[in-house]
């Protein structure tokens, strides 16, 4: 019996798990849960898993869940304090990092600490302070696993004895090929000025959440993987490459240097890779169809465009320059998709205020943790002065 917290369980992600999770009642045992807003969701929860702890996001929402939970023996807590504490306690032998955003990176990186079984669903943490959590993970004994679905794909790819963080050279690997479905406007006719937040969060072939939609609709998604990729599996950037497959049923590939490419295949399921990492190094149900190839009939790989969809080389430059620069790069990325969602910039306002923050800030080696959240805070007020400095010139104009 796996004990395990979720950091993130009202997301989509956090759903997932606890489906496969039902699906698996003899294996896990469920003991943090957490959400941010989603109180009714996070009390369903609750009833039906019997945590030990539930984390809410604010002190005034612990009376609310309480109401909602009355008579069940949980403990509610609140905050990064609580989020810290269900990531690390004594008790928890596996975490599932799921919470969207910068917002993730304190527990994850208490997990890490507390030499945890970490399931790494959220990339943000990686790429504003991947080199901080990979030397914390290699101090502590905590062992990482990747969630999202390219990388996890990457991972069963390579040998079984290889554990993440350390060079893929080593092993005899010589590329990695990270796969995109192009997004829902992969095929779309003419500019993306006039896009709606609605049409945007539609993906062809994932259920995501409206952050992750967004960043795939204009491939940060992807950018932010190749950053990923090159965190966990200490490869550099140039040895990473990306292109389109609309099917999303090739989750990535794996280059050897005899000349052999080995790819991940399935369905579009997070249940997958979540099931995966959860019982690595064994296989468990993970509820999910298997793939029927005859009827898939083929499969499309081809460039992307980053003419028409810059998120992604703004990503490639970013890593190449190093130090802070994914740190200011996630940052202003997450400030304008919120500005997109709420209707506050177009589609193609996205990457211009991404590309001004990256512009107005230099990025520097961080000697700390504390110097990256200084940076991550600095980049979001810039991004924040660049959308008023663009609603200005709108107002103008």
């Amino acid at each position: 019996m796996n004990t395990l917290s979720i950091l993130g369980s009202t997301g989509s992600i956090g759903c997932n798990t606890l489906a496969v999770v039902r699906a698996n009642p003899d294996r896990f045992q469920v003991l943090g849960l957490s959400a941010r807003n989603r109180i009714e969701e996070l009390a369903a929860q609750v009833r039906e898993f019997h945590p030990r702890w539930a984390v809410v996001e604010s002190e005034a929402d612990v009376q609310r869940l309480a109401t909602l939970v009355d008579g069940q023996d949980c403990e509610i807590l609140w905050g990064e304090t609580g989020l810290t504490r269900i990531a690390s306690d004594p008790a928890v032998e596996s975490v599932m990092s799921a919470i969207v955003g910068a917002a993730g990176l304190l527990p994850t990186m208490a997990a890490v600490g507390a030499a945890k079984r970490v399931l790494l669903a959220n990339k943000e943490p990686l790429v504003m302070a991947g080199e901080w959590i990979m030397a914390e993970a290699a101090r502590s004994g905590a062992v990482l696993l990747p969630v999202d679905s390219e990388h996890n794909a990457i991972f069963q790819c390579l040998p079984d004895d290889y554990r993440v963080g350390q060079p893929v050279q080593g092993v005899g690997v010589t590329g990695i090929v990270l796969t995109a479905s192009g997004g829902p406007f992969l095929d779309r006719q003419g500019d993306l000025e006039s896009v709606t937040p609605e049409q945007a969060c539609a993906h062809p072939n994932w259920r995501m959440g409206p952050k992750i939609s967004v960043d795939s609709a204009t491939l940060m998604n992807k950018g932010l993987e190749l950053i990923e990729a090159s965190r966990l599996f200490a490869i550099a950037p140039e040895q990473v490459q990306i292109v389109i497959h609309p099917q999303s049923l090739v989750h990535s590939l794996v280059q050897y240097q005899d000349g052999s490419l080995l790819a991940q295949l399935g369905p579009a399921d997070m249940c997958t890779p979540i099931a995966h990492a959860l019982a690595w190094p064994q296989r468990i149900p993970a509820g999910v169809e298997f793939l029927d190839l005859l009827s898939v009939g083929r499969l499309d790989f081809h460039a992307p465009d980053e003419d028409r969809f810059p998120c992604l080389r703004l990503a490639r430059q970013a890593i190449e320059s190093g130090g802070t620069a994914p740190t200011i790069l996630n940052a202003a990325n997450e400030v304008a998709v919120a500005a997109f969602l709420d209707g506050e910039i177009a589609f193609t306002g996205i990457p211009r205020i991404i590309r001004a923050t990256l512009e107005r800030l230099q990025p520097a080696e961080a000697a700390s943790l504390g110097e990256v959240m200084a940076a991550d805070r600095a980049a979001r007020e810039t991004a924040r002065a660049a959308l008023r400095d663009s609603d200005r010139r709108a107002q103008r104009s």
